[in-house]
């Protein structure tokens, strides 16, 4: 670590949705870190602008930016089979739907749902934003993600399709969809240690966080308990690499995003 990183106050942007509570234990009363909270879609572009110096950002974003930015720290938010809150929801079986009103919030989630239609049951999904002002009971599918699965009010769209065990059965390999990403070339040497810490933190104290943060989302704290201590991962190991792998080859085969790089790792 440099003398000027060991001197540097960062500013951090992540989500404000339940999963991200493990990732930021601790952050909010570490005196080097200002936390900044904003929806996923809206991530990258503090990154971009240098508003943020790190943030929590989808990986179909990091991919996009070939190879400016690169995934910092261990630490991410991924699955390995069902995720409990990516999900679509429809009024027909999902090999069957062929329009998906999509939440805007996470694009990776977006990708994977294109994906998994063209893998896993053969159709091309044609892809228009949900922003809640349509007639509900006029889409076909509506892809949610995140603390609003729970809340929802979708109440005619009684199938539902978990993306991580979509992609989980297509590849047998777990996905991750967001990483703490930041430009490449700035020293974040301290930055990346301190969040793999309190990624530990979070982790050893998910069920807390579960009680503390959940019913104020809508979460009931017994689901709120199993979703952040059994369904989601929030480690970025060695099959989390192989799958983002699949995940950027996938992306490339069917022309999701025009990139022709490949995810950059600290």
């Amino acid at each position: 670590m440099t003398s000027h990183e060991n001197n540097r106050k960062y500013r951090l942007g992540a989500v404000s949705y339940l999963n991200a509570k493990p990732l930021i234990q601790g952050l909010d009363a570490e005196p080097r870190i200002e936390l900044v909270l904003d929806v996923p879609a809206r991530l990258p572009a503090m990154l971009d602008s240098g508003e943020a110096d790190c943030g929590l950002i989808p990986v179909i974003d990091v991919l996009q930016r070939d190879q400016s930015w690169r995934i910092l720290s261990d630490a991410c938010i991924g699955c390995d089979g069902e995720t409990l809150t990516v999900r679509v929801f429809s009024r027909m079986p999902a090999e069957e739907v062929g329009c998906l009103h999509v939440d805007g919030d996470s694009h990776t989630s977006v990708a994977l749902a294109r994906i998994i239609w063209r893998e896993h049951f053969g159709r091309e999904l044609i892809v228009t934003p949900f922003t809640g002002a349509e007639r509900v009971d006029e889409c076909e599918a509506v892809l949610l993600i995140g603390d609003k699965v729970v809340n929802h009010t979708l109440l005619d769209h009684e199938i539902e399709t978990d993306l991580g065990a979509c992609w989980k059965s297509l590849t047998g390999l777990p996905f991750v969809f967001a990483v703490w990403a930041a430009p490449v070339g700035d020293e974040l040497e301290w930055l990346a240690g301190r969040l793999s810490k309190a990624r530990d933190a979070g982790v050893a104290s998910a069920e807390m966080i579960a009680a503390d943060y959940g019913p104020a989302l809508g979460w009931p704290v017994a689901m709120a308990k199993r979703y952040l201590s059994q369904r989601l991962k929030f480690t970025l190991g060695p099959r989390q690499r192989e799958g983002m792998a699949r995940f950027v080859e996938l992306v490339k085969k069917h022309d999701i995003v025009r990139t022709t790089g490949e995810l950059v790792f600290e």
